[in-house]
């Protein structure tokens, strides 16, 4: 993993926080034109669909976090599963679920793009700008080239299934089969094509009529692994604005996330919840956590990982229990599983259950989830947003639409379908909360996240916006934020730039490898943590008010920066 150290930027009015510094300067091109935060985001996530096409892009999906200085917004442009889908999507003709890259490479684990659906109708109430102009630096950018980074170039050279794609293997590869290098200027004339044409005709344009049919096409007939999308599941896509779930925390915050189907905020909010507050002095020993406090937060992630697992899914599919998702998140019910953390791990947690709920589900047996990048803004009306968007592993599902131009290049498909359960039911064929239904949405772990005072029964001061790529390991990324940040008092470079860690209930504690001291080690042994240290490679972005202005972060861990003046 690449480790370049990022200063933190400080900025009076505007911020802008992204992945890579052409779509950081995309946002702030549009901040600069008079745009809200909204159009800068849109423009952000156009340009990161071409030069950051392993994590998310105008084949995938997002969950945006608004705030427009009165209320916060919810957008679910997430995909959903085509309606010719059913629970045995993934099964083998043996009953049992296909192997994880099985299932990933191919059709059928192409959901309904959300993107640029949701874009357009978050535009039409946020934006400022006219919907064609964020669209500009995207194309300016498509059709003359940008370097491609050495970051990109080690992804691909990791990746053995793009190659077997022939509009992919054209596009990301020379004549000879070889990989262009790093700094290679890398033209995408069939994306600058597709944007033309939503920049002109909407989200209709891609939903409907040859773009559409394009990726139709390609899905359904993917060699071997095909998939059931079809051009009226594209043509019928709807986003959702949502209720943002807003929990207090600590004596000074409110956070603000998003609902199911993100897992982000509830799980997150679980953790934080059974956690103490423990300054610096008490869980830092030379400027890391110490393996007291780490012990802590496994056990804490271990319980909330397993409610999880049991409960969290769509909601116009799955009933929250008891009725109120916020029945995970309340104090007393919180306190009751705080309680069952000790001086030794206690292994595999079980779910709770919260007052008043009944346990009819099957837990999710644990299966890999990857991908994502996040953009936080601010503009200078101090109007906010936090947006995770997604095609879910590296290069989504390995298939790359032209959008029917015949030209080079082009945009990937997803693979949001396997954040679906690929075994449905258990054993005793209990069914599990997060399987594959007809136009459900598969359950996520982004967290766009939106910081407050907490002030009683008003919305205070907007404080920070936040997020990570990473699967489930969102959700630790975004809490360690906000950990190192309230109570360690760190400013929100610092708190980025810390060693990653976490414990997601199935196996044993991560802790990003090469940071911690054999000591922390021996010490969470003695407290029968199993440790792995492995590779952790978030990619935080952050905002957060400070002196005035706005002080914004970027992950070392990638190519991100952050613009604003």
């Amino acid at each position: 993993m690449a480790w370049a150290a990022k200063p933190g930027w400080s900025n009076q009015h505007t911020a802008v926080a992204a992945a890579h510094p052409l779509a950081a300067a995309a946002g702030q091109e549009m901040l600069n034109a008079g745009g809200s935060a909204m159009d800068a985001g849109i423009a952000v996530q156009l340009v990161l669909s071409l030069v950051e096409p392993q994590s998310s892009g105008i084949g995938g999906g997002a969950f945006l976090m608004y705030w427009d200085g009165k209320s916060v917004s919810a957008v679910d442009g997430r995909e959903t599963a085509p309606a010719a889908a059913d629970e045995a999507l993934f099964l083998k003709p043996d009953g049992q679920p296909m192997g994880y890259l099985q299932a990933v490479v191919g059709g059928r684990s192409v959901g309904t793009p959300g993107l640029l659906r949701m874009l357009e109708q978050a535009h039409a109430r946020f934006g400022k700008l006219p919907w064609a102009r964020l669209f500009e630096p995207a194309i300016r950018l498509s059709e003359q080239g940008y370097a491609l980074s050495a970051r990109s170039v080690g992804l691909l050279k990791q990746d053995k299934f793009l190659i077997k794609d022939p509009q992919a293997a054209g596009y990301f590869y020379d004549a000879q089969g070889q990989l262009w290098p790093a700094g290679h200027v890398l033209r995408n004339p069939a994306l600058a094509a597709v944007l033309r044409q939503v920049a002109q005709g909407g989200a209709d344009a891609f939903l409907k009529g040859p773009i559409a049919r394009d990726i139709v096409r390609r899905v359904r007939e993917y060699p071997a692994n095909p998939g059931r999308l079809s051009e009226a599941d594209l043509a019928a896509y709807t986003p959702k604005f949502r209720q943002a779930l807003c929990t207090d925390w600590r004596a000074s915050w409110r956070v603000c996330g998003f609902p199911p189907p993100s897992s982000g905020h509830l799980t997150l909010m679980q953790i934080l919840g059974m956690l103490p507050e423990q300054n610096a002095a008490q869980a830092l020993t030379a400027g890391l956590p110490n393996a007291a406090w780490l012990h802590r937060y496994a056990e804490a992630s271990n319980l909330a990982f397993a409610d999880r697992a049991q409960y969290i899914a769509d909601p116009d599919f799955v009933p929250a229990p008891a009725g109120d998702w916020r029945s995970l998140l309340a104090p007393d019910y919180l306190r009751g599983r705080a309680a069952l953390i000790g001086e030794k791990a206690a292994g595999e947690a079980k779910p709770g259950r919260p007052a008043g709920s009944t346990l009819a589900w099957a837990p999710q047996a644990d299966q890999p989830e990857y991908g994502t990048s996040h953009i936080s803004i601010v503009d200078g009306e101090g109007h906010a947003l936090a947006m995770t968007t997604s095609i879910e592993s590296g290069f989504g599902a390995r298939i790359m639409s032209d959008g029917g131009t015949g030209l080079a290049g082009g945009f990937l498909l997803n693979n949001q379908l396997t954040d679906f359960a690929l075994a449905p039911r258990d054993a005793q064929g209990r069914p599990v909360a997060n399987r594959v239904e007809a136009g459900k949405r598969p359950r996520s772990s982004m967290s766009p996240t939106l910081v407050f005072e907490r002030r009683a029964g008003a919305q205070g001061r907007l404080l920070m916006s936040l997020g990570a790529p990473g699967g489930p390991a969102i959700i630790h990324y975004v809490a360690k934020t906000l950990i190192a940040t309230q109570d360690w008092g760190l400013d929100v470079q610092q708190a980025v730039a810390l060693p990653n860690f976490g414990s997601f209930n199935s196996g044993p504690l991560l802790l990003e490898d090469g940071f911690f001291p054999a000591s922390t080690i021996a010490g969470l042994r003695a407290h029968g943590q199993r440790v792995l240290q492995t590779d952790l490679p978030s990619g935080i972005q952050a905002i957060e008010r400070r002196d005035g202005g706005w002080f914004g972060a970027a992950d070392p861990r990638r190519d991100g920066v952050v613009r604003g003046d």
